[in-house]
């Protein structure tokens, strides 16, 4: 191939990838939804307005995905998952057929989702998947797993690298392997201290009150939980060492 041939290839070729470029920037601007161009969402996969899906993601036909979520690096969403609204969802998480996360639940960067209990190359199972329930505004720390068939309660806090394998209580901080209780975390991500003498325990960011209602039943008495934060507190100000500063004060 001569010279001017070649140039004339290269031409023909780079107009092929530019016009697949521009068709590929015009359908994305007619989808609700942002994916990157690394990203595939199948066909038949539902995602809601606002939500962003980016480098290396996979979103599988038949998977829901509420509004204003955001799923990070080398995610994977599968056929039969649900996930509500607002959900953020770090890199390098496997979302499996069987999850159900409900709104604002915030899943730490490589944490573990599982839907088979007892797993075996030999044996199918995928008429078996067990379903995991992830309750409102939980989250989930970086290298943490979920064995399957359990519920999450909502706000409840999982440590980075715990192992849980049964069902946790709303508001419930689970640190360790296996997972045990620690505690309570406020909706703001904070440790509560012990119950002052009205039986209340206060959050020092928010200055919500919390209390223990039943054995192992918190409740938050500012806030009902299914309603959203006020804007003047969906914002954080101050680092979490620095609230934990101003506490000891």
């Amino acid at each position: 191939m001569n010279a001017q041939c070649a140039e004339a290839v290269a031409d023909i070729i780079g107009n092929i990838a530019i016009n697949q470029r521009n068709a590929n920037m015009a359908e994305a601007r007619d989808k609700p939804y942002f994916a990157h161009e690394s990203a595939y969402v199948d066909e038949g996969a539902e995602i809601g307005e606002g939500t962003k899906i980016w480098h290396f993601a996979h979103v599988m036909c038949g998977a829901k995905i509420g509004r204003r979520c955001i799923f990070g690096q080398n995610t994977m969403v599968a056929g039969g998952v649900v996930v509500g609204d607002n959900v953020k969802v770090q890199n390098n998480v496997a979302i499996y057929t069987g999850t159900v996360i409900e709104d604002d639940v915030f899943l730490g960067p490589s944490c573990v989702l599982t839907n088979v209990t007892n797993p075996r190359s030999q044996v199918v199972r995928h008429s078996l998947y067990e379903k995991t329930v992830l309750r409102r505004g939980s989250t989930v720390g970086a290298n943490a797993t979920i064995v399957c068939g359990i519920e999450v309660g909502r706000y409840a806090f999982i440590a980075a690298g715990a192992v849980v394998a049964r069902n946790v209580p709303d508001y419930a901080l689970m640190m360790g392997v296996p997972a045990r209780q620690h505690g309570w975390m406020s909706r703001h991500g904070h440790r509560l201290a012990k119950p002052g003498p009205d039986g209340c325990m206060v959050c020092p960011e928010s200055g919500y009150r919390y209390r223990e209602v039943s054995p192992g039943v918190l409740c938050c008495l500012d806030l009902d939980e299914d309603a959203p934060l006020p804007p003047a507190l969906a914002a954080g100000k101050l680092t979490y060492d620095e609230i934990k500063a101003h506490k000891k004060d």
